[in-house]
């Protein structure tokens, strides 16, 4: 189960669940990585439908990261998705939405 107040999201990898969730050393790793000005920018280019496959990747891996798992970025790469593309979309914007957010 996800504790959305703790800022976690399921998503399942390779036929099995995980838990992922920001650290806020994930978040400085994600500025520098995707090129961000700030988080405040890589939020606003989930906003606006502007992010690409890779900042989803980023997201997800750091997710995963933060909540334990440590999976090489090729592995995940390769690795199915339940959901395809989108449902790895919908994850890396809820990480970074519930990053930011108290869930109502």
């Amino acid at each position: 189960m996800v504790n959305p107040y703790a800022g976690e999201v399921a998503l399942v990898i390779d036929g099995q669940r995980h838990v992922l969730k920001l650290t806020l050393g994930a978040l400085a790793e994600l500025e520098t990585a995707l090129g961000a000005d700030s988080l405040v920018a890589l939020v606003e280019r989930f906003e606006a439908s502007r992010f690409s496959s890779r900042d989803v990747l980023a997201l997800v891996a750091a997710g995963l990261r933060g909540g334990g798992v440590d999976l090489a970025p090729d592995a995940l790469m390769r690795a199915d998705i339940a959901g395809g593309p989108i449902a790895a979309a919908r994850a890396a914007a809820e990480l970074l939405a519930r990053a930011f957010m108290v869930p109502e």
